[in-house]
């Protein structure tokens, strides 16, 4: 791959001094930060606005550090995730569509490191922007419950991270031979086959469709095997980051 460290070098950069750099960590921050105070302040709600209504009476648990938790793990598998689907959809198309991609091409970066240092630049981001936003949904959980053990949250964060990395291969893949638009639109629409494929018992069991409901399942600590859905998550996005490799080298800029 001719090139690539240095046009990695250059993404990085990119990602560093643009709006990228802001919008998906920033959404990810403001639900980190969000998350455990809703978790905590729900329940306090629901009953004062009962209070205006005689003879209804609602009882609730007292909320507790797995409440953070899950809704850590659900802004993460729901609004996250469309987050990270329309913010990549144009991780190549865009730059084919302004005709960068040629001016790159032009020096000494082959076609393949061109798409991998995407990847991999995209892939850094949303790493680095997971671990900040579990790290601070722990630390505010903590202080808001008194009390937050880090390793259900961290293991539900990691078992998340490795399908959003699958699906940001997908999201490469289409960006590759689509536009920006209809890629995101279209790794939107994967999005929720493989949601749809989560409620059959042998593809949560032995595809990545295992991993839909997986974070929610540890952080509640509810039985569930993530092994095969793990290797075939990792595989598949091989797999798919070789196919847009292919895809983009066909390509007529």
């Amino acid at each position: 791959m001719r090139g690539f460290s240095r046009f990695f070098g250059k993404e990085l950069q990119e990602i560093a001094r643009t709006w990228r750099l802001f919008v998906l960590p920033g959404i990810m921050l403001f639900f980190a930060v969000s998350g455990p105070i809703l978790a905590k302040m729900t329940p306090e709600l629901l009953t004062s606005l009962t209070t205006s209504q005689p003879g209804v009476v609602i009882k609730l648990p007292e909320p507790t550090y797995v409440d953070a938790y899950v809704q850590w793990a659900k802004n993460l598998s729901q609004l996250v995730v469309f987050a990270l689907l329309i913010v990549s959809g144009g991780i190549v198309a865009a730059e084919r569509t302004t005709g960068t991609a040629v001016l790159v091409l032009t020096k000494p970066v082959s076609r393949a490191g061109f798409v991998v240092a995407k990847f991999l630049a995209q892939s850094g981001l949303v790493v680095v922007a997971t671990l900040v936003g579990t790290t601070v949904t722990w630390g505010v959980t903590f202080a808001v419950f008194g009390k937050a053990p880090p390793a259900k949250l961290f293991e539900a964060a990691g078992t998340w991270l490795a399908f959003a990395i699958l699906l940001l291969s997908i999201t490469l893949l289409l960006s590759c031979a689509l536009s920006t638009i209809a890629a995101a639109g279209t790794a939107i629409l994967v999005y929720f086959a493989i949601l749809l494929a989560s409620a059959w018992g042998p593809a949560v069991r032995w595809s990545p469709a295992g991993l839909v409901g997986a974070p929610m399942n540890v952080v509640m600590a509810q039985p569930g095997e993530v092994g095969w859905p793990l290797a075939t998550c990792v595989a598949l996005t091989g797999v798919f980051v070789l196919a847009a490799i292919a895809v983009f080298n066909r390509q007529e800029l």
